[in-house]
Formats: C-alpha cells, structure tokens, sequence
C-alpha cells in the first residue's frame, strides 16, 4: 500500500514537472516572439526617421542654394540697372570737354563706390558661404551616421545635383554677358568716332595736275619760246615739265605730274618774267636757284606741320619729306594736309580711350610719309613709310602703324588700329575727297527730302554733316500730338530708305508766332 501510494506520488510528481516545463516552454517562446516584434519595430522606426532626417537635410541645402542663387541674381539684376543708368547718362552727355572730364570723374568715382560695395558683398558671401559649409560637414556627419553613407558619396552626390541644375543656368549668363559686353562695345565705339568727326572739320582744298602762269602780254609768249624753240626747250629739259603755248590769251600752261617740278617751273618761269632776260644760260641758271629756294622752303612747311601737329624730336630728313607732302595728292586730298587731319584725329581718339596722345599724333602725323618716295622706291607706301621710319630710329609702335595702316602688315596693336580708323575717317569726311563729296551731298539732300514728304511739314534741315535733321511743321495743320507721330514716321522712313553710319537724330519743331505792329 505503502509502495503503491509512493509510486502515485512519483507519477504525479513527474506529471507536474512535464506541465511545468511545457508551460514554462510556450511561456518563453511567446516572450521571444514578443522582443522580435519590437526590435523589428524599432528597426523601422529607426529607418523612418533616417530617411526623414535625410530629406530634410537635402531640402535644406536646396533651400540654402536657393537662396543664395536668389541673391546673385538680385545683384546682377542691380548690376545691370546701374549699367543702364550710366549709358543713359553718356547718351545725355554734351560735346565740351569740361563737362566730358566732370562727368567722368563722377563717374569713375561711382564705379569705385560701386567695387568697394561689391567688395563688402563678396565678404559677407564668403562668410555666408563658411557658415553654410559648417552647417553642411554637420549634417553630413549626422547623414552619416544615420544612412550609413560616407562624405564622399554624400558629397559626390550633392555636386552632381548642383552641377546638373547650375551648368545651363551658368551658361545662359555667359553668352547674355557677352552679347552686352559685344553690344556696349560697339556703341561706345561709334560715340567716339562720332564725337571726333563733329570735333574736327578740315578743309578741302583740290589741285590739278597743271599749273597757269600769267603773262604780262602775249608778246612775251614769242621770248618764252625763243628762236627755233631753244628757250621753250632748255626750260622743258631744266625742269622736266612741259609748257603748253596756245590760243589762251596772257596764259602759258605748265603740265606734270610731280608738283614739285610745276613748283619750280612756275617760280623760275615768273622769275624770268620779271627779269627779261631769257636765254638757256639764264634759264638754267633761275631753275638751280628756285630748286634751292623751294627745298628750303619745303623744310620750313615741314617743320610748321610739326609744329601745328605738336609733334616734336621728329629727324630732319622726316621733316623734309614731310614738306614734300605739300606737293603730292591723293584722290585730290592735299596729303600733308590729310596727314595733320589724321593726327589730330588719332590725338583725339587716344584722349577719349585713355592712350598716349603724343604718340597717337605722331603715328597719325607720320603714316602716309611713303607717299613722298613711293615714285622713286617700288612697293606699297605704307611698307616704303616704315622703312623710312625704322631707317631714322622711330619707335616700333609707331613703325608698326605705319605699316599696318592698309593691312599690308595686319594689325597687332591699339595704336595701329587707331591709325587705320582716323585715316578712314579723313579721307571718308565730307569735302575731303571730290567723288565722296558728291556721295554726301546727295545724302543730305536725300535725308531733307525724306522729311519734307511727310504731310504737314513746311521745311527741314539737315545739320552737323547728317547727323541730325532739323524738321519744322505746320502750327494751324499739326497739333502737338501729331509731332511726335510725324517725327517717328521721318526716323522710320529715313531707317528703310538710307544707309547711314551711326545715329541720325530727328528734331520736330511746332510754334506758333504772333505778330503786331504799334504805331
């Protein structure tokens, strides 16, 4: 009973630790299950908040970068405003000189303000810049630690973004930077040239290849031929120029191309005149004496041209050839005369760039210098003019010009393009040469008839060699309105029907006039 009673109490023992150990059992499993529920749980929050953390991040770069390309943005626009401002206050700029000088001086000290200005900006960009970088390394560091990712991918990353949004943008400005910058040149160009062809005005003086010497009486062709022509003969051969004898009363002709031997036939020619006495011996000895007298006299013309010019040091031998000039033309232009114009103009040009002045008049003074020895040497003069300027020891800027002047050197400095455009400009300005004063002329007549087509115009003028048309209406016909339709409708008319360099201002003037008389 006994052994029985502790077998039932073994087997209950054993059965109460079966159950025990099988609750125990499904009690840790479900604790398990539990704690994998909330590590994965945790895990995706940690990922949620990883990746929100993340995009937060970039969209606050974008906003830094978007700021701050909102503000260079604003600054050019500033930029481009203040550049407007001062074009139009060139356009409004008058011709003297003083008022040039203020307003450049003004000027030149807005545009300082405007860098120290721009300076200041550049330092609080670039502290603006360090502070952003600061707040970028560390977000790139909590990026880091959160999205497992390096600096160099984050960073590689961010710069191909950026690089992606800013390379059109950076493009797009360039081009429009250079097409202003192309665009203000041009225009700053055409004031200048404008201003210097208003500055200077030349005259036009037009010679012939012949000259006429007056005679006292017709008697005294019979002795200027003398017997069998002996006379007429050594005065030819002495001067190589020919004397043309015909029905032209009290007139002898004396015909050659050089100038400089009419020069001497004529001086020898009216001293014989006065002399009467007329003989081979006597003529050949006049003509020694004018050529003497006219060789000094070309040297004086010479050193007055430098003189006028304000060109000094120049070799005796340049100064020489310079009063020979006097004597040579070029599509009827006196060349000595042109050369003064030419330096006056590159003197001018240079002051409103900001050049050498003295050595802009000495180059423009000097460029046509071959001409006075292109019969005597083979090539173009402009090459035979530095020869000549290198030969006397001019400088290589102004050698460099002279050769360069018509492109048979091409051009390499600023000078030598200074050169080339006061020489156009001379020998391109109305009155200078015949066939280009006929051009001009029929210009402005075209330009004044333009505007007296237009219905209610009574008269117009043509001012300041074309460049302005002075338009005067009808008071009882236009009203004040209308003027300013009718000069709009000249300016468009005048723009498809001309060709024109530079600008052509329209004027339109009303009024009305009222007139009594007290007696």
């Amino acid at each position: 009973m006994d052994f029985l009673y502790f077998v039932t109490l073994v087997i209950i023992a054993l059965a109460s630790a079966v159950l025990g150990a099988t609750v125990y059992k499904k009690i840790a499993v479900k604790r398990l299950g539990d704690a994998e529920a909330l590590a994965k749980r945790i895990v995706d929050e940690a990922r949620k908040e990883a990746r929100a953390q993340k995009k937060e991040i970039l969209l606050q770069g974008q906003d830094d970068l978007y700021t701050q390309k909102r503000e260079l943005e604003n600054e050019i626009k500033e930029r481009e405003r203040e550049v407007k401002m001062r074009e139009r206050k060139l356009e409004e700029m008058g011709g003297r000189l003083e008022e040039k000088m203020e307003k450049a001086v003004a000027r030149e000290q807005d545009l300082l303000n405007t860098e120290k200005e721009l300076a200041r900006k550049e330092r609080e960009l670039t502290e603006a810049e360090a502070f952003l970088q600061s707040r970028i390394e560390e977000q790139e560091q909590r990026l880091c630690q959160i999205a497992g990712m390096t600096t160099e991918e984050a960073k590689a990353q961010l710069l191909a973004e950026i690089e992606a949004k800013t390379r059109h943008e950076a493009a797009h400005m360039i081009r429009q930077i250079e097409m202003e910058a192309r665009e203000t040149g041009d225009r700053k160009a055409k004031e200048i040239l404008c201003s210097v062809i208003q500055r200077y005005a030349g005259d036009y003086v037009n010679e012939q290849t012949v000259t006429a010497v007056t005679l006292p009486s017709e008697d005294m062709k019979g002795r200027i031929i003398g017997r069998e022509g002996r006379n007429i003969r050594a005065l030819e051969a002495a001067t190589g120029v020919d004397l043309i004898i015909d029905d032209t009363p009290e007139t002898v002709i004396l015909s050659a191309y050089s100038p400089l031997r009419r020069q001497v036939a004529k001086m020898a020619l009216e001293r014989l005149i006065q002399d009467g006495r007329i003989h081979p011996a006597r003529i050949e000895d006049i003509v020694q004496k004018c050529e003497q007298e006219l060789d000094v006299h070309v040297r004086e013309i010479g050193e007055q041209a430098t003189f006028d010019a304000g060109v000094h040091g120049i070799h005796p031998e340049i100064v020489r050839l310079l009063g020979q000039l006097r004597y040579r033309t070029s599509f009827t232009q006196n060349v000595l005369q042109h050369s003064l114009e030419v330096s006056a103009l590159c003197g001018m040009m240079a002051a409103e760039l900001g050049m050498d002045v003295k050595k802009a008049k000495r180059a423009g003074l000097l460029h046509d210098i071959g001409k006075a020895v292109d019969h005597e040497v083979e090539g173009p003069h402009a090459l035979i003019g530095a020869d000549l300027a290198k030969k006397y020891s001019e400088n290589q800027d102004i050698i460099h010009a002279i050769a360069a002047h018509h492109e048979d050197q091409p051009p390499s400095t600023a000078l030598a393009v200074l050169v080339q455009a006061a020489d156009s400009i001379s020998g391109a300005r109305p009155g200078a040469r015949k066939e280009l004063l006929e051009n001009y002329v029929k210009r402005l007549e075209e330009l004044e008839g333009i505007a007296t087509s237009i219905e209610g115009v009574s008269k117009a003028y043509a001012i300041q060699a074309g460049r302005e048309v002075r338009v005067m209406v009808n008071a009882d016909i236009v009203d004040d309105d209308a003027t300013y339709l009718i000069c709009k409708e000249i300016a468009e008319k005048i723009e498809k029907n001309l060709t024109y360099p530079g600008q052509i201002r329209v004027t339109v003037i009303r009024e009305r006039r009222a007139v009594g008389l007290a007696k």
